[in-house]
């Protein structure tokens, strides 16, 4: 039975209602129409900012059009969930390179499973008011321009550093999405950007992998580099990684809209076996199934056993010359794969230990 039009508007604010009790932090209304995001993506891709990730340039227009995505779809409920855990001493941890940093949405469990059950609950939740109705959940788990979409949908504006920002909230949340046929009212898109002649997140970059504002070469950025990339760190990049193992904060840790940044109320999101503040060289000497069983259920598995390994490497290569360092380092010096064998040999090398 279709919705009538007055009631659509108790509707769109009964969904908000009910993603806020579900532990969303913000709720809002968007349309299919992306606009200019689809050339600016496009750009970014010929220009191959976006390195070993092919699946960003597949799928066509789909990605920035949801009703071509999935036939049917009116309007898209973006939701944003805060995941920052707490005081987990970002800048401490980076000024201490002995220490290995994980960025801080990782430390605790994988978010795509929470957030995702949460979206389900609240097509559960409307299904409940209206009947069934057409939909499709989305946790960074299909060719969907999450950010476009969130800016169109009131929550924030894409700031210099690619990242959506909000004025109350900063950047640290995840997003989702909610796909969904009916022809809700939408909200009035973030139109304005507030980073002003703020550029401290272009130069914090260690890498300095920003071309300019709102332009990400995914290629120089550490995120990529420890996670997304398959083979060999650029040796030339290798020094700059310092001792980031999984992940990069800096362009949200100088962001001055973090300032008002929310801490996560979710349990999950809490750091687990210690990632928070652990030893380089204790964690490079984890064997498979130690790195298995401490990364069970979290984000660390993405990157898998072997690249772990290649980060770990990297970032003893940058730490103090210390005897727990050489020990670790020269314990690896046989491993299987020759990924961390050649990583291995540029750490001994920076300590002079060849």
């Amino acid at each position: 039975m279709p919705v009538s039009t007055p009631d659509l508007a108790a509707l769109a604010q009964s969904i908000k209602d009910f993603g806020r009790e579900l532990g969303f932090a913000h709720v809002g209304i968007a349309g299919v129409d992306l606009g200019e995001h689809e050339q600016h993506l496009q750009r970014w891709l010929d220009a191959g900012y976006q390195g070993e990730m092919d699946y960003l340039a597949t799928h066509g227009s789909k990605r920035s059009h949801p009703d071509q995505l999935i036939p049917g779809t009116l309007r898209v409920v973006s939701l944003r969930m805060d995941y920052l855990p707490g005081d987990t001493q970002m800048a401490q941890r980076l000024a201490q390179p002995e220490k290995a940093y994980v960025s801080r949405y990782a430390l605790g469990r994988d978010y795509h499973k929470l957030v995702r059950k949460r979206v389900q609950h609240l097509a559960d939740r409307i299904q409940e008011v209206i009947g069934p109705f057409g939909y499709r959940a989305f946790v960074d788990s299909a060719p969907v321009l999450e950010k476009a979409i969130a800016e169109q949908a009131g929550l924030g504006w894409i700031g210099k550093n690619t990242l959506l920002l909000n004025r109350k909230a900063g950047s640290y949340f995840f997003l989702a999405e909610l796909f969904v046929d009916l022809p809700l009212p939408v909200d009035e898109a973030h139109t304005s950007e507030h980073c002003g002649r703020c550029q401290a997140c272009l130069d914090i970059c260690p890498t300095q992998a920003f071309v300019g504002p709102y332009v990400l070469d995914a290629r120089r950025c550490i995120s990529y580099l420890t996670i997304e990339l398959k083979g060999a760190i650029p040796v030339e990049l290798r020094a700059m990684i310092g001792n980031r193992v999984f992940g990069c904060d800096d362009c949200q840790i100088v962001c001055p809209w973090n300032r008002f940044a929310s801490h996560t109320r979710e349990d999950d999101f809490m750091p687990r076996h210690g990632l928070e503040n652990s030893e380089l060289a204790e964690m490079f000497l984890w064997d498979e199934r130690t790195f298995l069983r401490k990364t069970e259920g979290g984000p660390l598995r993405r990157a898998g056993y072997e690249r772990w390994l290649r980060n770990l490497a990297v970032g003893l290569g940058n730490a103090p010359t210390t005897i727990p360092v050489l020990e670790a380092l020269k314990a690896r010096r046989d491993d299987p794969s020759a990924l961390v064998r050649e990583h291995v040999e540029w750490a001994l090398g920076r300590h002079g230990a060849l």
